[in-house]
């Protein structure tokens, strides 16, 4: 069975080291918010171009914190998309503030900027891009209607760690940007993590506090805040791995290569890059009308897909009918329908990704 994704593989790539790592946290006897997340947080700050970075529980509560820093609650919107992980709305709604839907470019799957404008009221207070699959929503139109219209900008990079916009990596463009380290990203842990970035002294000072019930010194909230700690472990995992993550982000774009150039006959859409972005394929997500007979055929054959996302946020039984926007998604709606995730994960070997595109192509009756 080929996995369409497999954290395991990634595990034993990283075994040695990653093993060394949990000995050295548990012979230390720190587990919580020690030197392990401190060195870890400066070395992220690093790799993306911010100044600080803060380790937290999830890529849900990275997106909550920075809202609940920004100062954004009940009585106000967050503009952001529908085709997306349930995480962005979620963390929306957890900040008590009302999630506002926009349609997405149907090329890249995010938030198309010629959309926002128009759905920018008196109650909007930020906007949540994601750069979904691996690539980069476009920020620049986005920045600078915020900009214009007084609002914060706040990037959901779960799925694209390492991800480049015009020369700068995702995370470093807006407000803040969110990040989750769940075991399937690109830079993925061995449990759950997040982790917030920011220029911002005051934003970053607002986060840490949050994270931990408004501590400044311990058992003194000065703030209301919450329990979202990123564990030692985890940190020392991510530690490991961060130095690979451009490499294995490479070798991710070369398995991107190789299925663009032996299913392009197929009647597919696949995948783009635009101009001026460094895609890390986080998911290979090809678009058919004969999506649900494909994802059986290969199946079939031993290969594992997925749907993401087989419904629209809008579209599940918590939220129909209730989302602001919710009524002029059709690219949503559309690509819901059509996408497919293939298998795509550094250690996939050229014999693993030859034998997913043989069996793409003959679905197709595609000659090779």
């Amino acid at each position: 069975m080929i996995l369409c994704s497999n954290p395991h593989s990634q595990y034993i790539a990283y075994k040695a080291a990653i093993d060394a790592a949990i000995s050295n946290v548990l012979n230390k006897g720190w587990y919580i918010l020690g030197e392990e997340v401190r060195a870890f947080e400066a070395e992220f700050a690093r790799f993306i171009g911010t100044n600080y970075a803060v380790g937290v529980g999830s890529g849900t509560e990275a997106l909550h914190l920075a809202l609940a820093a920004c100062g954004i609650g009940h009585g106000d919107e967050v503009i952001t998309v529908s085709n997306t992980a349930v995480a962005t709305v979620a963390a929306i709604e957890l900040a008590g503030a009302t999630p506002v839907l926009v349609d997405i470019d149907p090329e890249t799957y995010t938030l198309d900027p010629h959309r926002l404008e128009r759905a920018i009221n008196g109650r909007t207070k930020a906007v949540i891009p994601v750069h979904l699959f691996g690539h980069s929503a476009d920020l620049e139109p986005i920045l600078e209607i915020a900009c214009r219209r007084g609002l914060r900008v706040i990037e959901d990079c779960a799925q694209a760690h390492g991800a480049v916009y015009h020369g700068r990596r995702v995370g470093a463009w807006g407000d803040l940007g969110c990040f989750s380290f769940y075991p399937t990203k690109n830079l993925g842990a061995l449990g759950d993590g997040g982790l917030v970035a920011t220029s911002d002294p005051e934003l970053m000072k607002r986060v840490r506090l949050f994270r931990e019930y408004g501590w400044a010194e311990r058992n003194i909230s000065h703030l209301p805040g919450w329990n979202s700690r990123l564990d030692e472990f985890q940190a020392a995992i991510l530690r490991v791995k961060l130095p690979g993550l451009v490499s294995d982000n490479e070798r991710r774009a070369r398995a991107a290569q190789f299925y663009g150039n032996r299913l392009r006959a197929a009647a597919l859409t696949l995948p783009v890059c635009r101009p001026n972005v460094t895609h890390v394929y986080h998911l290979y997500v090809v678009r058919t009308k004969r999506r649900d007979e494909l994802q059986f055929f290969l199946k079939e054959r031993g290969i594992g897909t997925l749907i993401h996302y087989a419904k629209p946020i809008h579209l599940q039984p918590a939220y129909l009918k209730r989302l602001p926007g919710s009524e002029a998604l059709p690219e949503s709606e559309r690509a819901a329908r059509e996408v497919l995730s293939l298998p795509m994960y550094p250690e996939l070997t050229e014999e693993q990704l030859n034998t997913v595109a043989e069996a793409v192509c003959d679905f197709y009756g595609v000659e090779e």
